[in-house]
């Protein structure tokens, strides 16, 4: 750093063996040779700053205080003094310094302060001063190989200290180091501006002092951009340091117009802390916003974290503040990645203020509790009202409840990308097939797609031979085919050596139970089409592991089940992992499915009805049962399944032309966005003449059927109904029965 002043030769060798200018010892040694009355001035003197200095106390109050840190033996506030300005406090860390300044002034300043006190942890109130006076004390604690700690304890207590309309008076010389701490630092809730100071004339070319001025707004959010009085003669009589300080302000100001401009920025830790959304120790219900938590050295891991104070009218609270750990599995879920779905969240916390802090890929190798441990001191600072010492944070987690689980096969396809089979075990399973096999600790196979990793395609119970009583036939089918035992496929040995299988004839998702549930709204039309001995024309586009279309053909012998899937990768899954065959009337077209039901519009002949989908001049039947299992290759809009383009009224228009007069058409819609839901619901009622739906209990999926005849419906749940859909069933155990019947009565008219 730059020395500006009157020195000797002997001054010279005195500032080089300073060495560290935050040194106490090496200050007072300084001050001990120089002596009282040799004052040593840095930068520029009084009569270059006289000007533009008392120029800022123009309509300030009549007396204001001022604080002058790391005084050192400057005549500056002297000078202030004898301007006029009485109430002047000056403070340095150098007992030797601060005696001898006061014996010098005692008389004919008596109402000047001196103060032995470090100007980085000061003892006075809060808001005590209208202004301080800095001149080179925070570049002398900015040593660049001692990073900016001191000057950022520094810079808060002059926050601290500052009135309301007070001002912070800089003289620097403007390095980029200090700059880089100095003007974040006051960037919401305070006016700058920056000055340049006259130099002397001289025949040698000397160091710029520049002036920063922060003065305290009354609205800790007010972001301003830095005002400037350095002209280009400035910039050409500056040389590089006044080029550096353009640089510094042109970058700093585009930084504050991004905040001023952007509606969800990214805020830092230190953001909050210097007042980007106010005063955090109170709530301000409905506020939401980014920021990045942790990092550069005060933790262990850096995280991606939004803070939500719960909206007015949110109900009683169980907990003042709380943190929600979304893992990196789940991230992208629109439950946790949309505005909309972070609101959910913070309802069922129950939290008057919510953090919800999003892990990734740098802390898949730290346990949660690790995780929590880093957090927790961190979020206290976060905590509204609360001392942060006394405050109890709960930490929430968006688990999977998986206990247990195993790795069976991964492959990569080019449409539908990282694919996983996976065996698990829940901590909790669901009662009924806990009495089926008598066994909390079930093992279920999973298809899951990674692009939507918490989104599971399918899923199917595994069992042991002879585990289930009374299935004779299923014992006789627990050998695997040759394929089956070349590849190792759907068969796998438990720890006790029993081989484990698919079971077809339980189906483990609750919205496949649904979709049967909603068979319930023609089971008069089926039982005429059964007696008549006709099969009944049914499609599903989406194969997935192949359990829906398997255990309707299974269970339904008189429906011809067609299954429609884009990607030949899931076949071979389903073929290979979950037992999944095809027979006579039981077919898997790769295609895509959109252009698969346009075609059977463009074929289907409204008299056919034949036993085959297709008619003796090899043109399509119309379909009786349509159902659409498919997720969205992007969920971003809140909605899972199915893709956007199966819920598009013109799509919708290309399936009312496709079914039979009395065909059933069935979505399964997963959108915890209740505006798509409305929007897909509207939809169906505008082009179907009966629409229903089914609620499932997680709230999340919603079966959807549709109607094409404009007869009235007999009512879903009556006996008669459900006596139909019963006989019509062919099913093992009264468990899986049961569970349809169930849904047949929950079933509701929207239409």
């Amino acid at each position: 750093m730059g020395k500006k002043g009157k020195q000797s030769s002997s001054t010279d060798d005195i500032l080089n063996t300073l060495g560290d200018f935050t040194s106490k010892e090496n200050w007072d040694k300084f001050f001990t040779i120089r002596g009282v009355e040799d004052a040593f001035e840095w930068y520029a003197e009084w009569p270059e700053l006289s000007q533009p200095l008392l120029s800022l106390f123009t309509g300030a109050p009549s007396s204001p205080e001022i604080l002058v840190p790391g005084c050192g033996n400057s005549r500056l506030s002297e000078h202030m003094y004898d301007a006029g300005f009485k109430s002047i406090t000056n403070v340095d860390f150098s007992k030797i310094v601060i005696s001898d300044m006061l014996k010098r002034n005692v008389r004919e300043r008596p109402g000047m302060k001196w103060r032995v006190m470090d100007m980085t942890s000061m003892r006075f109130d809060d808001e005590t001063f209208d202004a301080v006076l800095d001149k080179g004390g925070l570049d002398a604690l900015m040593e660049p190989e001692l990073g900016p700690k001191l000057g950022d304890q520094y810079l808060s207590e002059v926050r601290r200290l500052l009135k309301s309309g007070g001002k912070f008076i800089c003289l620097t010389l403007a390095e980029s180091h200090v700059l880089g701490l100095l003007f974040p630092k006051f960037r919401f809730g305070w006016k700058m501006a920056v000055h340049s100071i006259p130099q002397k004339p001289s025949n040698k070319p000397s160091l710029v002092t520049f002036m920063v001025v922060a003065e305290k707004e009354d609205s800790s959010t007010v972001l301003s951009p830095i005002t400037s009085s350095l002209g280009q003669s400035r910039l050409n009589s500056g040389g590089g340091q006044a080029a550096g300080l353009f640089e510094a302000l042109e970058r700093e100001n585009q930084i504050r117009n991004e905040y001023s401009s952007g509606s969800d920025i990214l805020y830092s830790f230190q953001d909050l802390q210097l007042g980007a959304k106010g005063n955090l120790s109170k709530l301000n219900q409905g506020s939401r916003f980014q920021f990045t938590l942790g990092g550069e050295g005060n933790s262990r891991f850096c995280y991606s974290a939004i803070l939500l104070d719960a909206k007015e009218n949110s109900g009683s609270f169980s907990y003042h503040c709380g943190v929600f750990i979304v893992p990196k599995t789940r991230a992208h879920e629109w439950l946790f990645s949309s505005e909309e779905g972070q609101w959910m969240v913070v309802e069922s916390s129950k939290a008057a203020r919510l953090i919800m802090v999003i892990l990734d890929r740098s802390h898949s190798s730290a346990s949660m509790a690790d995780i929590q441990a880093d957090l927790s001191p961190l979020v206290k600072q976060l905590a509204p009202g609360i001392d942060a010492e006394e405050v109890q944070i709960p930490f929430m987690m968006a688990s999977d409840g998986i206990k247990q689980r195993n790795n069976v096969h991964q492959v990569t396809s080019p449409l539908t990308g990282p694919i996983v089979v996976e065996d698990v075990v829940y901590e909790n399973v669901d009662e009924d097939v806990a009495r089926l096999l008598s066994s909390r600790d079930l093992t279920f196979r999973r298809l899951v797609f990674q692009r939507a990793e918490n989104l599971v395609q399918s899923e199917a119970l595994l069992v042991r031979n002879g585990a289930l009583k009374n299935d004779q036939e299923q014992r006789r089918k627990s050998k695997s085919s040759s394929k089956s035992k070349k590849k190792g496929n759907h068969i796998q040995k438990n720890e006790s050596g029993d081989q484990l299988h698919v079971y077809h004839d339980y189906l483990a998702s609750s919205y496949h139970l649904g979709i049967v549930s909603g068979f319930v709204l023609i089971a008069s039309q089926l039982e005429n089409m059964v007696s008549s001995g006709r099969k009944v024309n049914t499609i599903v586009i989406g194969l997935g592991a192949g359990l829906l279309p398997l255990f309707l053909h299974r269970s339904m012998s008189f429906l011809l089940v067609e299954a429609v899937e884009l990607d030949a990768v899931i076949l071979d899954l389903a073929t290979d992992y979950f037992g999944f065959s095809e027979d006579e009337y039981l077919k898997v077209h790769i295609a895509d499915g959109i252009k698969f039901i346009g075609e059977v519009e463009n074929q289907a002949n409204s008299s056919s009805n034949g036993n085959s989908p297709k008619n003796e001049d090899n043109t399509r039947s119309k379909i009786d049962i349509l159902i659409i299992d498919v997720d969205s290759a992007d969920s971003s809009s809140g909605m899972t399944c199915p893709a956007a383009d199966f819920v598009e009224e013109a799509f919708l228009l290309k399936v009312k032309n496709a079914l039979s007069e009395q065909g059933l058409f069935v979505v399964n819609l997963v959108a915890r966005s209740p505006t798509m839901k409305d929007m897909v619901v509207q939809r169906m009622k505008t082009v179907f003449a009966h629409l229903y739906s089914l609620q499932l209990e997680e709230d999340v999926n919603m079966v959807l059927f549709g109607l094409c005849c404009k007869d009235s419906i007999e009512p879903k749940s009556s006996p008669q109904s459900i006596r139909r859909l019963e006989k019509l069933l062919n099913l093992r155990h009264p468990v899986m029965s049961q569970s349809i019947v169930e849904g047949a009565k929950k079933i509701k008219c929207l239409k």
